[in-house]
């Protein structure tokens, strides 16, 4: 048995995959779930981003996207589709990266995932190399405490989205550089929204930290 799982970032620019560009048209920033490659090359997709009727519009005006569907729900659109264009992220997963987050932005996507063992990370490396505008960011390897990037520490999908953004923002750092209503207008949230989601991360993660 393998004993080291290692954590990949990968930013990948220059794709010409449909999300990449409706991103690009629109400044938009989408999360997605990892693609499933279906057997006849065509890839379900589930993603989701700030109300923005633009994006829905291209995304239905794209045809290499089929069987667009959105919903609505707290300031938010998901959407599931087909694509018959697999992205640039196909190749890392063949090469051996567990694809756990896909977040595009202004054309293009920041993939964080794992791989098991380093002999498959030089193969996800010479994929990267091999692949033009993929570079690959912070490798580290996991704790056997660590949970996958999805739901980590227990917390919700919305709220770890949250987190990100505002140290993303430099919400938290010291001076702040991004108040809660910028914040809260990147996410497509009302600022009680935003603020609400950040109080209950924190419970969570002191929680856990703390072991209350």
């Amino acid at each position: 048995m393998i004993e080291e799982c290692l954590a990949v970032e990968v930013r990948v620019s220059g794709d010409d995959c449909p999300l990449a560009e409706a991103t690009a048209a629109t400044r938009t920033r989408v999360r997605a779930e990892p693609p499933q490659l279906r057997a006849d090359g065509n890839v379900l997709l589930r993603f989701g981003a700030a109300r923005d009727d633009d994006l829905a519009a291209r995304l239905d005006a794209d045809d290499r996207i089929r069987y667009l569907h959105r919903s609505r729900a707290d300031g938010r659109d998901t959407y599931r589709c087909l694509s018959k264009h697999p992205c640039v992220v196909h190749e890392l997963v063949s090469a051996g990266l567990l694809v756990e987050d896909v977040v595009y932005r202004d054309g293009d996507a920041a993939v964080t995932g794992a791989v098991v063992g380093h002999e498959v990370l030089r193969g996800v490396m010479e994929t990267a190399g091999e692949t033009v505008g993929v570079r690959l960011g912070r490798t580290y390897p996991l704790r056997e405490e660590s949970e996958p990037v999805t739901g980590r520490f227990g917390l919700t999908p919305p709220q770890a989205e949250a987190v990100r953004a505002a140290v993303a923002a430099g919400y938290f750092s010291v001076p702040r550089e991004a108040t809660s209503e910028e914040v809260a207008a990147e996410l497509g949230l009302s600022k009680s929204a935003f603020l609400e989601r950040i109080r209950r991360a924190e419970a969570t993660l002191y929680g856990e930290l703390f072991g209350e």
